[in-house]
């Protein structure tokens, strides 16, 4: 995968993401709900929303309201947690919170499922969750 596709596929991630956090916020998720948690530009979070739809990992309402599909939730899911533990570590290791999240949120994308499981074997037992 070249560069620029893995920075597409990292962005179609965080919209997921971002959608599946929002959903658990607010009744429904607009495309504006989107572009203020992100601070993005509506041009850009529709072309995304666009792109998502078009990959069948949304689906967009008459009303424009945005719902993850099942494969859509499952890597938001899976991105969530990445990030979630990966924050929770860091922090425990001494970063600050929002130093500690802008780091997962970079570590989440590029790390292997392999990677990610033996790491997170290892930090549930050090935060004492396993």
């Amino acid at each position: 995968m070249s560069y620029i596709q893995h920075k597409a596929e990292e962005s179609l991630e965080d919209y997921l993401e971002t959608i599946l956090i929002l959903s658990k916020r607010l009744s429904a998720v607009r495309s504006i709900d989107v572009a203020t948690e992100l601070d993005y530009s509506k041009p850009s979070v529709s072309v995304a929303v666009k792109n998502l739809r078009n990959r069948e990992y949304i689906t967009v309402s008459k009303e424009g309201y945005l719902s993850l599909t099942n494969e859509g939730r499952k890597i938001a899911e899976s991105v969530y947690e990445r990030h979630t533990l990966l924050t929770d570590w860091l922090v425990h290791l001494g970063v600050d919170p929002k130093t500690a999240a802008n780091d997962a949120c970079k570590m989440e994308h590029d790390i292997t499922q392999e990677s990610y499981e033996a790491m997170k074997k290892c930090i549930l037992s050090i935060l004492g969750r396993d």
